[in-house]
């Protein structure tokens, strides 16, 4: 299908990684024109945007005068894909979490999304556009361990975006949310062990690749294919239902 993104100026957030790179790419793939978006990763970045076309763009997410600049040099977007974020790698219970890893992981997550956000917003004029924002699983059904990574996907899959999708009308604004998904973030703690417990919940007993999360994203970016979708949270998850807490003994 055809989504009618040809000759469409979006933003991908977060684009030297994984989920990012796909994204970018299935949406150069319609004909866009993207920018390609990273904080430190300039190589990766800079491969990618040789390698689709598009336009290199930096900034840290976490500082409002950064993203104000990168909007403004940005110039007008049809669509702008809020990818860019952090999954803390080490486990740490609420009652041992410190305070400093509990803001920083709210900032790289939520904080940037929100000026993400912000700067596409304000670029719009009430016209219309697309705003994808990448949640997680982990916001829907908790992660153990990683409550600060939870709670800032859970307040952008909700709060945030149902707060935009009335905001930023008739512009559409939509959530995916990725459940387990092999990428360079993930794929160190992806162990067989580790992927046997997490699909144990999952209809289709798979974790998913990057491709599966860009697909869903270039469908919500398309005015042909998703006119009429906004405020929707789309879960990439192969069926997940939730955590198995307590795995069967031998």
């Amino acid at each position: 299908m055809n989504l009618g993104l040809a000759g469409k100026r979006a933003l991908v957030t977060g684009a030297s990684g994984g989920i990012g790179q796909a994204v970018a790419r299935a949406l150069a793939a319609e004909g866009a024109d993207v920018l390609v978006h990273f904080h430190r990763n300039r190589e990766a970045a800079a491969a990618l945007a040789e390698e689709i076309g598009g336009s290199l763009v930096q900034a840290d997410l976490r500082d409002e005068a950064e993203v104000d600049a990168l909007f403004a040099a940005a110039g007008r977007l049809d669509a702008c894909v809020a990818n860019a974020g952090v999954w803390p790698s080490e486990d740490v219970p609420v009652a041992e979490l410190p305070l400093e890893r509990w803001r920083a992981t709210l900032d790289a997550n939520l904080t940037a999304t929100f000026l993400t956000a912000r700067g596409f917003a304000r670029g719009l004029a009430g016209g219309p556009g697309a705003l994808v924002l990448i949640a997680s699983t982990a916001g829907r059904f908790g992660e153990a361990g990683h409550a600060d990574y939870a709670a800032a996907k859970a307040a952008i899959g909700q709060g945030l975006a149902l707060s935009l999708k009335n905001e930023l009308a008739p512009a559409r604004v939509n959530v995916v949310a990725p459940g387990w998904t092999v990428s360079p973030m993930t794929e160190g703690s992806l162990t067989d062990a580790v992927v046997e417990r997490v699909t144990a919940t999952m209809a289709l007993r798979k974790v998913a690749r990057t491709e599966d999360i860009a697909r869903a994203v270039a469908f919500l970016c398309s005015e042909r294919a998703a006119g009429h979708i906004t405020g929707e949270v789309v879960t990439v998850a192969g069926g997940m239902e939730g955590r198995l807490l307590r795995p069967p003994g031998p």
